[in-house]
């Protein structure tokens, strides 16, 4: 007869086998078996629910999705203490149909430099020109590519042209219509230079915002 294996040997290899076995099939198993033995298991323990009792954040620190907004226009901002004298108030997409002054009246802080002005269009043929297109009349827009029977709005046209630069800076952030909201995709001033961008589509076109009502 071999000889008996000590009680703390036979617990060792009892214990290898259990860890091997859990590690081949997960923790659940674990799980149960102390819930068998003792009557609880690592399940059974205190828990936070979400946002319950959060930890405040180091003192100094910009979240990457603040409205910590850069002080100027190709300005970038890492945290530092300034920031826009007059931050963008709130609004949603009613404010924008009701032609709500806090969105109409909205200024414009950027001029329409030359730089203004390649930003701009940067950004409007990679974000917008889909949808309406590089000339922003709509007709050359490459989702009709797709949606052939999609109606493209026209931004150049003299609707387009009768809007605010406010209203139309509202809605980039925020959309309108099939027009879905772009405000976490274009920073603040960005949007600006897409204004000023679409405003010298819309002067090509012979509409300066004078012969529309900006419905």
């Amino acid at each position: 007869m071999g000889r008996r294996l000590p009680t703390w040997r036979a617990v060792r290899a009892f214990t290898f086998a259990l860890a091997l076995g859990i590690t081949a099939s997960g923790c659940s198993p674990l799980d149960d078996a102390l819930v068998a033995i003792f009557g609880r298991s690592m399940r059974s323990q205190r828990s936070f629910d979400p946002y319950e009792n959060p930890r405040l954040p180091a003192e100094g620190s910009v979240p990457f999705a603040s409205g910590n907004f850069p002080a100027a226009a190709f300005e970038v901002n890492v945290g530092q203490p300034e920031r826009l004298e007059q931050e963008p108030p709130p609004f949603t997409q009613m404010m924008i149909l009701q032609q709500d002054e806090r969105v109409v009246n909205l200024q414009n802080p950027v001029p329409p430099t030359d730089q203004s002005l390649a930003r701009g269009e940067q950004l409007f043929n990679r974000a917008c020109a889909p949808c309406h297109g590089e000339s922003g009349m709509g007709a050359d827009a490459y989702i009709l590519e797709v949606y052939a029977a999609l109606a493209a709005f026209d931004v150049a046209g003299a609707r387009a042209a009768a809007y605010t630069d406010g209203y139309v800076y509202a809605m980039i952030r925020t959309g309108r219509g099939l027009m879905p909201s772009y405000g976490h995709r274009i920073s603040h001033f960005d949007r600006w230079h897409i204004v000023n961008y679409v405003r010298t589509l819309q002067a090509q076109q012979g509409n300066t915002g004078q012969d529309a009502d900006g419905q």
